[in-house]
């Protein structure tokens, strides 16, 4: 219900930037924008103003019966004579820009940090950060004092914080800074950074274990890029060295005759691949426990990244996705990236999922399933795959931990709460 209302409060409001800039270059915006661009130069000191003034000016309306009238004048002419002056404080030679991580955890703090940089001859004082609006489930956490000054040739670092709370990319419009004018009820013309833009992702899962079947399959030429593990390897060849390799596998004679270090590369044969199979059953209504697979998911993954396995599937609702993980081949990240623009998806159908599972079965050495709930449907899908000769871990997301044969439930508390998870 929270996340509804918070919908609702930003229902006039596009979702995506190209909603917005569509908005900006629509009719409405352009009979609008003088308005807009007057009430942008004010402070907010100055729009509070403004704001009271105005609502003041309908109960000063009769001027026969009282004098307030010439207050509110008064005020409308001390804030045009702030504007008018707001030139004189223009931030010339000031650039901006605007920096935040590329993946957020949901629900999580994230630091956007601005830079500044005045390549101009004169110093600026009291700069101020006009933030842009945040999209619905977005909320600043902390927002930046303002800047006393900025010499020539200076920089400056400005920091806000924010939380997000849907998973999905997200894309900020430009902040904006300026200099306050005196008295503090204008501001100069804004400087604008570039937007940003980023991706919410499901919180990692604290898994310490993943147990999986141990089952190797022979990868005929081998993965070349794959990190040694102790097992028997065949000489692909030789390479320049990169920090980080290994000093055993230096090549002696290859580094006198070229001139700079050279490295042995290998490449290794068999394998323990693993896919990871996600239910997003929509028609369960089960948003929260759909969630906890999500990080599960993530946790199971980042584990396995860091053992012997390589991850290299991940199947999520009717998309198959090949991904190339662990082992120093790619990047967690690049799962992150699709766990978090997963949405509940249609009823599970046994028969389709196998059918999407069946081209990448032959390489893989075991599958890791994360159910939303178990019954008769889920149980076929872990049969079918265990008769093709693959390992199946099963883990349903329930309400207490629990182990069955062949399935292990684990608590949707434990995962929010980010417990060491043993599977």
């Amino acid at each position: 219900m929270k996340l509804d209302l918070a919908r609702w409060n930003h229902v006039l409001i596009p979702a995506t930037k190209a909603g917005r800039d569509k908005y900006r270059r629509g009719a409405a915006w352009r009979v609008l924008r003088p308005v807009v661009a007057a009430f942008a130069r004010m402070s907010r000191e100055g729009r509070l103003l403004a704001t009271t003034g105005c609502v003041a000016a309908a109960f000063a309306a009769d001027v026969g019966r009282t004098d307030a009238h010439v207050l509110i004048f008064a005020l409308a002419a001390l804030i045009t004579a702030s504007l008018l002056f707001s030139r004189r404080y223009a931030l010339t030679g000031v650039t901006v820009e605007a920096r935040a991580p590329r993946r957020i955890a949901i629900g999580e703090e994230v630091a956007v940090t601005l830079s500044l940089r005045n390549a101009g001859p004169r110093e600026h004082r009291a700069i101020r950060v006009d933030p842009p609006l945040l999209p619905w489930d977005g909320a600043w956490t902390r927002r930046p004092e303002t800047l006393d000054a900025i010499v020539p040739e200076g920089r400056a670092t400005i920091e806000l914080f924010a939380r997000f709370s849907a998973r999905g990319e997200h894309h900020l419009d430009r902040f904006q800074i300026a200099a306050l004018v005196p008295l503090g009820l204008a501001q100069s013309a804004p400087v604008r950074s570039e937007g940003l833009r980023f991706v919410v992702v499901p919180r990692i899962a604290r898994v310490v274990r993943v147990t999986t079947p141990q089952n190797r399959r022979h990868q005929p030429g081998g993965v070349a890029r794959a990190s040694r593990t102790g097992d028997a390897t065949d000489l692909l060849g030789v390479r320049p060295y990169r920090p980080g390799d290994p000093v055993r596998d230096l090549h002696a004679r290859s580094w006198a005759r070229v001139g700079f270090p050279v490295v042995r590369e290998y490449q290794q044969e068999y394998f323990t691949r693993v896919g990871v199979v996600l239910d997003t059953d929509g028609t369960l209504r089960l948003g929260e426990s759909l969630e906890a697979a999500l990080s599960l998911a993530a946790g199971v993954i980042a584990q396995l990244c860091r053992g012997e396995a390589l991850v290299d599937l991940l199947v999520v609702g009717e998309h198959v996705h090949v991904l190339p993980l662990g082992r120093s081949l790619g990047s967690l990240d690049q799962a992150l990236d699709v766990l978090g623009a997963v949405r509940p998806g249609p009823a599970l159908v046994p028969e389709a999922l196998l059918a999407r599972l069946g081209p990448h079965l032959g390489r893989l050495s075991s599958v890791v399933f994360i159910a939303l709930r178990w019954d008769g449907l889920r149980a076929t899908v872990a049969t079918k795959i265990r008769e093709r000769g693959v390992g199946c871990t099963a883990l349903v997301i329930g309400d207490r931990a629990a182990t069955e044969p062949q399935l292990r439930t684990v608590p949707r508390s434990a995962i929010e709460r980010g417990e060491a998870l043993s599977l």
